[in-house]
């Protein structure tokens, strides 16, 4: 598909919006809420796991860096 009609077609869905008669309960709220925590908790978690290699890959970019600026 070309990206012009791509284009076209995700603004003619957005501006073509009829009036809708619904709700957003309030179940809804909390359970964002979750997710939104649960996300957090979950990229703690992998940061907390893969702490030696996050470490090790940022020592050697700045060891990269420090070389090619010649500090």
């Amino acid at each position: 598909m070309n990206f012009f009609k791509v284009i076209f077609l995700f603004l003619f869905c957005l501006f073509s919006v009829q009036e809708v008669y619904s709700y957003i309960d309030p179940g809804t709220g909390a359970y964002l809420i979750q997710i939104l925590i649960a996300v957090f908790a979950g990229a703690l978690y992998f940061v907390k796991v893969f702490w030696v290699q996050i470490k090790t890959f940022f020592a050697w970019l700045l060891g990269k860096i420090r070389t090619l600026f010649g500090r």
